[in-house]
């Protein structure tokens, strides 16, 4: 009589059953094994990396085994976009993309206890942002997320002095070479920040970020300030410190504004004066021809004629102001008229005739 068949195979009391119980539980065990799930862990905080440094991004296995016979790969958005992969025993590099090749390396010390990383070497701006880690067995496979901060740290802060603006001085400070974008501010000796006149920010070709930070500085307001370029990510910053001597600054002589509101003035009114001055002349130099061109007319006639002609030459009426024209005229005729009777006389008694 067989006896009763447990529900386990640990407390099974029958002889004749024990061999087929014993297999069945190693063959189970062995299934479970095989087909065992794993799970691929990545750093808990982001990886920061200075740019044209290095950056390690490790994974592992849990529970620990041995991933020799597994592939690897690190990805970036895509699972085809590859930065590194491990296939068949060793790195395979067909499908690696090309801004990577010749960057990354895989350390494999670790591997039989589930342990790998992959290095990258030069880090760029473009390198900055989220990773894959895909581990995949023969049965199974799993991944993890990484996150990947570049950082860079500019060059210090250049300070110039570029002339005068609002009756200041404009200074400007420059700093290129920053990653993630910069924050850049004006400081007083006392640390309190001061209002930047203008901000610029570029990004190179290369992805790096310079700044350009501008302030005017009065006479009166702090003539020693300081420029401060600062890394969020980091927490790290760059300064630099320029004082300007008073001597700079634009000052204003009150003898100087005297002489330009004098020359405001004076000007308008010497060209209204040489106006009027030409003007006159002008008038002056009509009368000389009218009289001369009378005397010329009043040596062929009578003083009356010649008068009303003149009179009627000067376009206007028996005025007194015309009475005192005529009067002049012919005080002028009365002196040259004399010279006519002269000169016939001399023909009239020439002693030596021709004839």
């Amino acid at each position: 009589m067989m006896g009763k068949v447990p529900s386990f195979c640990p407390g099974s009391t029958v002889r004749s059953a024990l061999p087929s119980y014993v297999a069945l539980c190693l063959t189970l065990q062995v299934h479970r094994l095989a087909s065992a799930p794993f799970t691929v862990t990545g750093p808990d905080h982001p990886i920061t990396a200075s740019v044209g440094g290095e950056a390690v991004l490790p994974c592992h296995l849990s529970p620990r085994m041995s991933a020799e016979n597994m592939e690897l790969r690190w990805f970036r958005s895509q699972f085809s976009a590859v930065v590194h992969l491990y296939r068949d025993g060793q790195d395979q590099y067909e499908e690696q993309m090309l801004e990577y090749r010749g960057r990354t390396e895989l350390f494999k010390d670790d591997i039989t206890n589930g342990r790998v990383s992959v290095s990258i070497y030069n880090i760029r701006p473009s390198d900055d942002g989220q990773y894959k880690c895909f581990f995949q067995s023969s049965v199974s496979y799993e991944e993890a997320l990484l996150e990947l901060q570049v950082a860079g740290l500019g060059s210090a802060p250049v300070i110039s002095v570029e002339g005068h603006q609002d009756r200041g001085i404009r200074v400007v400070c420059r700093s290129a070479g920053w990653y993630p974008q910069p924050e850049a501010q004006w400081r007083d000796l006392q640390g309190q920040l001061l209002p930047s006149a203008s901000e610029k920010i570029f990004q190179d070709a290369d992805g790096l970020f310079q700044t350009e930070i501008a302030i005017v500085i009065a006479e009166e307001s702090n003539q020693k300030v300081s420029c401060c370029v600062r890394n969020p990510r980091l927490n790290k910053e760059r300064e630099s410190t320029i004082s300007i001597a008073e001597l700079f600054f634009p000052r204003v002589n009150p003898w100087l504004v005297a002489l330009i509101v004098i020359l405001a003035v004076l000007i308008p009114l010497a060209s209204y004066c040489f106006w009027r001055q030409h003007r006159t002349n002008a008038a002056h130099r009509a009368e000389k021809s009218k009289v001369s061109l009378f005397i010329s007319l009043g040596t062929g006639g009578g003083i009356s004629d010649v008068t009303r002609s003149f009179i009627d030459l000067l376009g206007c009426s028996q005025s007194s102001h015309c009475e005192q024209k005529v009067n002049l005229v012919c005080a002028v005729h009365r002196e040259a008229r004399p010279l006519i009777p002269h000169t016939q006389e001399t023909e009239q008694t020439d002693p030596n005739p021709t004839h």
